[in-house]
């Protein structure tokens, strides 16, 4: 469902609404002393704010065709994003999402069926991207069916885990939809695994325990030691639109090169730069380079690399291909920026390569705004690896994107230009309740700018409000690049 559009500047088209005109709600009434500013302010940073989103580690769902591996997927991240079918093969394309279970939040990696030795094309792909979802996951999750109970296939594809010497390995044995099913999951004790989870994707059965067993073996987020303040980049995007071109193009000088620092034990590195008045971390530039042993599945490789790059991020540099245009797995990237709150910068790279017009810059940015909506707020810059054009240009816009990260708007100044935009155009009333905003604060040290709205009723400001209070701030007071958090507490 598409959300109601935000409310106009116009209070007269706002029916149910309290009108600038009421006596008891003009400005007058809104007014603070400075003491009382800085008790609420005091009040507006002991609010309890969500931490800073980290993804703890990547978890693998395998298995052989038709076990239910796209139905646990589902279950796992709560949303339909797998396609469902009786028909086994049906996932060749890879899903990825988010999911969290106490508190931790993981990446989940749906795989196709494995079918060892088929000579069909679509099966030795998924084989490939299976090997090599074994090789990035940390917490394997290998699908069983009770049902059918323990088949060759299974004992073929747990002696390929086994060559992976990979540790975490749980079985979830699925369909167990009744208590005798259940029974059934003993069988696979024989595969010598410690771990053998009885579930019913479809109904949820028993998949608490799985997710209390998995989150268990997840690593958590890897610390690596960084300098203070200095910013964390990372160039993301899909294979081939010049992201190896364009850190080429940065680090080719010797001298701008400052001693690798670790990261995680898995390939992501952190690269010093200090150039052009320019000081920041490329993060995980090896992990963004194509692998010989990936051959075509390079797409599958780039997206698992460029979840750990965003990990450990500040500002991510998404890139596009100039002559492609904005695409789904672009878009999917950038839902992921936005879903942890990393600043964003948007690099159309081979501009060199499309062909120009007198509006052409105008008519593109337009066409990225669209497909984007509604984060137009993100930079967009044109530049060319190859050229060498912009490419400064594209780190300072990086910078000052987390720059607006650590910037504070004064609490006088801010409540001196919301409040009357709020007089103006105030919440809509719900069953003849009105909710009237006093007081607006922003809080300190937050991941992403997140803004405090003190009210009489905060459980009723709707969803195209907050939308409505969030532009006024970015037309105010900027914060290019970053989502905003907007919270309201009583007052």
């Amino acid at each position: 469902m598409k959300p109601t559009p935000p409310p106009t500047d116009d209070p007269t088209n706002t029916p149910d609404v309290v009108g600038a005109t009421d006596a008891d709600e003009s400005l007058d009434t809104l007014a603070f002393t400075e003491a009382e500013f800085e008790a609420a302010d005091v009040e507006a940073q002991k609010v309890e704010r969500e931490p800073d989103i980290k993804i703890d580690g990547i978890v693998a769902i395998v298995g052989r065709p038709n076990v239910g591996k796209s139905t646990l997927f589902n279950r796992l991240i709560e949303e339909r994003k797998a396609i469902v079918d009786d028909q086994p093969g049906v996932t060749r394309d890879r899903n990825y999402g988010l999911g969290t279970w106490n508190g931790r939040m993981f990446s989940l990696i749906d795989t196709g069926g494995y079918i060892p030795e088929s000579s069909d094309v679509f099966d030795a792909a998924i084989r490939e991207q299976v090997e090599i979802a074994l090789a990035e996951a940390d917490v394997i999750i290998f699908v069983v069916d009770v049902m059918e109970g323990l088949t060759p296939f299974d004992q073929e594809l747990l002696s390929i885990i086994r060559k992976g010497q990979h540790g975490n390995v749980l079985v979830a044995a699925n369909k167990a939809d009744n208590y005798k099913r259940e029974l059934l999951a003993a069988e696979f004790y024989a595969l010598g695994l410690q771990e053998v989870f009885a579930i019913s994707a479809m109904s949820g059965s028993g998949t608490g325990e799985l997710l209390d067993r998995m989150v268990d073996l997840l690593p958590g987020h890897p610390v690596a030691v960084f300098e203070p303040g200095i910013p964390k980049l990372a160039i993301v995007g899909r294979p081939n639109v010049g992201k190896s071109s364009f850190v080429n193009a940065l680090l080719g000088r010797n001298n701008n090169i400052v001693t690798p620092i670790a990261g995680t034990t898995r390939d992501s590195i952190a690269t010093r730069y200090n150039a052009f008045g320019l000081d920041f971390y490329l993060v995980d530039t090896a992990g963004l380079r194509r692998k010989a042993r990936v051959k075509d599945n390079v797409e599958f490789y780039s997206t698992l690399r460029t979840l750990r790059a965003i990990e450990e991020c500040d500002v991510a540099l998404l890139m596009l291909d100039g002559q492609q245009g904005i695409e789904a797995q672009d878009l999917s990237i950038l839902s992921t920026l936005q879903r942890l709150r990393k600043g964003i910068v948007i690099l159309v790279n081979k501009w060199d390569l499309v062909e120009k017009t007198a509006t052409i810059d105008r008519e593109y940015r337009k066409r990225v705004d669209e497909r984007i909506a509604p984060l137009s707020h993100i930079p967009i810059l044109f530049v060319s690896a190859t050229e060498k054009t912009r490419l400064i240009k594209a780190l300072q816009m990086a910078q000052t994107v987390y720059a607006d990260k650590r910037r504070t708007v004064p609490t006088h100044k801010l409540n001196k230009i919301m409040l009357p935009l709020i007089v103006q155009t105030p919440p809509a009333s719900q069953r003849g309740r009105l909710v009237r905003i006093k007081f607006v604060s922003q809080a300190k040290d937050a991941p992403s700018p997140t803004f405090l709205f003190f009210c009489n009723e905060p459980r009723l400001v709707q969803e195209n409000y907050k939308r409505f209070l969030e532009n006024k701030i970015r037309e105010n007071f900027g914060f290019d690049g970053w989502p905003i958090n907007i919270y309201f507490k009583e007052k």
